[in-house]
């Protein structure tokens, strides 16, 4: 087994997570990242085991068998840079400036993959002989469709009826000090493309036309009026928003055959995807004769109740960097949907979100070493102390 002085540990955090954004691993293409990990973990004792699926990687890696489990969980691969003369800085150039690494993939999420690598090599030099089992969940399809990343390995989870007893999603959920949020679980997601056909024509003749602005109008008023629920006392009430409007020809004297408008709801656990779509069906019906709606495959919502994986990570980041975290569902979707099906405490924690996915992201350098810290704390609570599935 390698062993690394503290302060090697620490420098070692901020060069992997380096060597990390030097990587253009753009979704779904993993392009040698998780071939890192496992130089790294292979003489920790780790087995590794691959779960490919059409061009996206995916690995699991886990040391020993005894109980509890616990998962770190995170994705390699990044969203485009953009327009690359934008930046500052070359986005895959690892850049150093006034305290922060710049870099496509800096906060979202390379420094937490590096600081998960670290802190299990920190822990595993400190502690031998520890209670538990220590695992990993990488995958190259989180930023895009997601659908042969994380769920690939859950899904071998669910066939082998296995389950994992704690996870932490190395997601950045800091929104403006490091360390003031935890996601305990997430909004579920529904996206849909309505088509409204009415009658093309000369806006002249109103009575050989049938417009379908007007009726998608009244669809859109009908709607946004609804309330689908109050919420929880963990979910705000569930919310529903248009996107997406086009129709029309372009010239102010003819009405369109058609017009297309994409929607999305952001829902609690009070509503379910089937009610929602019945709910927006019953609606469009009313209005129209003639149309057709596309759901997309939707993103269920997931809950971990605040208990013994919120209270340990929450009195990790206190010991840490002495700032007590506020427990949120709030942002977009995340693994952690996936995650939840075979885990019944799963959080999300990491660096500070202001930047991800736009021009010149990056991520606080002291923050990397304090991510690090709080991981290998909260790995040393979690496998020292008894606890309740």
């Amino acid at each position: 087994m390698k062993h690394f002085t503290r302060k090697s540990l620490m420098n070692k955090s901020l060069n992997l997570a380096k060597k990390l954004i030097e990587i253009e691993s753009i979704t779904p293409n993993d392009n040698g990242c998780q071939s890192i990990f496992i130089e790294e973990l292979k003489d920790y004792g780790f087995e590794f085991h691959k779960f490919d699926s059409n061009g996206v990687s995916n690995l699991y890696a886990k040391k020993g068998n005894a109980s509890p489990l616990v998962i770190f969980a995170g994705h390699t691969d990044v969203v485009p840079t953009g327009p690359i003369e934008k930046w500052n800085s070359d986005p895959f150039k690892a850049t150093e400036k006034d305290g922060e690494l710049f870099g496509r993939g800096s906060a979202d999420m390379k420094a937490s993959l590096a600081c998960f690598i670290v802190a299990i090599q920190e822990f595993l030099d400190e502690n031998n002989d520890h209670d538990g089992s220590i695992g990993l969940f990488i995958t190259s399809d989180e930023e895009g469709v997601a659908t042969d990343g994380t769920k690939k390995i859950v899904e071998n989870f669910l066939h082998n009826e296995q389950e994992v007893d704690f996870c932490i999603v190395g997601e950045p959920t800091s929104a403006t000090t490091f360390g003031d949020t935890i996601k305990n679980g997430r909004r579920g997601s529904l996206s849909a493309t309505l088509v409204v056909k009415g009658v093309q024509g000369h806006i002249a003749y109103p009575h050989l036309i049938d417009n379908p602005i007007h009726r998608v109008s009244s669809i859109i008023d009908e709607i946004k009026k609804i309330s689908w629920d109050e919420g929880n006392k963990y979910f705000p009430k569930t919310s529903w928003q248009v996107s997406n409007i086009n129709g029309g020809t372009g010239a102010t004297n003819v009405v369109p055959g058609q017009v297309e408008v994409k929607f999305n709801f952001r829902h609690s656990t009070e509503c379910t995807p089937n009610q929602l779509k019945e709910d927006v069906t019953n609606v469009v019906k009313k209005h129209a004769e003639d149309y057709e709606i596309h759901w997309d495959i939707p993103s269920e919502p997931y809950l971990t109740e605040k208990g013994f994986l919120t209270e340990v990570l929450s009195q990790s980041i206190e010991s840490v960097i002495g700032i007590t975290p506020q427990v949120s569902t709030t942002g977009g979707t995340s693994d952690g949907r996936f995650i939840a099906k075979i885990c019944k405490q799963v959080v999300e924690f990491g660096p500070i979100n202001e930047s991800i996915h736009k021009i010149n992201e990056h991520v606080n350098i002291n923050n990397i070493a304090q991510l690090k810290d709080i991981y290998k704390l909260t790995l040393k609570n979690l496998l020292a102390h008894s606890y309740e599935i």
